[in-house]
């Protein structure tokens, strides 16, 4: 019998950031503890800018954007916003993040021990670009892999596809 296997990816679905976004911009734009701040939101390329007069309103701006990417299922570290404070530029503050998609190599070693050393015996991890495949024999074991990621608590969003 063939081995079982799946992939453990990281990907972000941009058209639902891009909603979350959009839904953000709009509230900002809004809301009455925003007007004549000159709060944004707003891509820059691959990465989400966000604007204002001051650190506080850049940061009640980010905490609505997160809000808007909870509500459509999109994972808060699926954005890196580092240490989330805004800079200054000119007269007003900046914070950009950009969209984290697959898995890098450190985070993929990370997840390769975690499966080596907490999974179960007999069970293969390997690293393929910015994803990993995990093969078994036994496909319960595989599922008690993916339990056992899902209850750790890494610096990535995980997705776990092609379970065969």
């Amino acid at each position: 019998m063939a081995d079982s296997t799946f992939d453990i990816v990281s990907k972000v679905d941009k058209q639902e950031v891009d909603n979350a976004l959009n839904q953000a911009a709009k509230e900002i734009a809004q809301r009455y503890d925003f007007k004549g701040v000159g709060a944004s939101i707003q891509w820059t390329g691959e990465q989400v800018l966000i604007t204002a007069n001051s650190p506080e309103r850049v940061r009640a701006a980010l905490d609505v954007f997160e809000t808007k990417l909870v509500r459509r299922g999109v994972s808060l570290k699926s954005i890196d916003f580092g240490d989330k404070e805004a800079t200054a530029s000119g007269k007003e503050y900046r914070l950009q993040g950009p969209l984290k998609n697959g898995i890098d190599q450190d985070n993929a070693k990370k997840i390769a021990k975690i499966i080596r050393d907490e999974g179960p015996k007999g069970i293969k991890a390997q690293i393929q670009g910015d994803e990993l495949r995990v093969s078994s024999k036994s496909r319960d074991d595989l599922q008690q892999v993916i339990a056992l990621l899902k209850g750790k608590d890494l610096d990535v969003a995980l997705q776990f596809t092609n379970y065969r």
